[in-house]
């Protein structure tokens, strides 16, 4: 059963940190060949790119509203994908899935992943 979740979720002041953790489980090639990805959807809001991380872990794309915040990073050895998330905003609430698109390029577009997880909430209080 091919399987993503996610974990690290949870309530932290602004200007706080998080880490997302998302474990890969039960794909059917080899952890590498996909490329991650983190999207959000906050409450009433359409879902939205995050940041993005090729298999290789040579390219990354961060969106606009992150970067110089968040890091994407991943471990081919462990099957993870991880979103280090700093300097948080209230802005940045919402429900984090974590995304998997075999030979993707790391696109923004979530069409281009196939396998999704369930989701972690992250709230953020002011």
């Amino acid at each position: 059963q091919v399987q993503l979740v996610e974990s690290g979720g949870g309530l932290v002041q602004a200007g706080g940190s998080l880490r997302l953790s998302c474990v890969a489980s039960g794909l059917k090639f080899t952890f590498s060949m996909y490329a991650m990805a983190w999207f959000r959807q906050a409450p009433g809001k359409e879902r939205e790119f995050v940041a993005s991380i090729t298999g290789s872990g040579g390219n990354v794309r961060n969106a606009d509203s992150v970067k110089g915040r968040f890091t994407i990073s991943r471990d081919n050895a462990k099957n993870t994908a991880d979103l280090q998330m700093n300097s948080l905003k209230p802005e940045d609430a919402a429900v984090y899935y974590c995304a998997a698109g075999l030979l993707g390029p790391g696109s923004d577009n979530p069409s281009t992943y196939g396998l999704w997880g369930q989701g972690t909430q992250v709230t953020v209080s002011s």
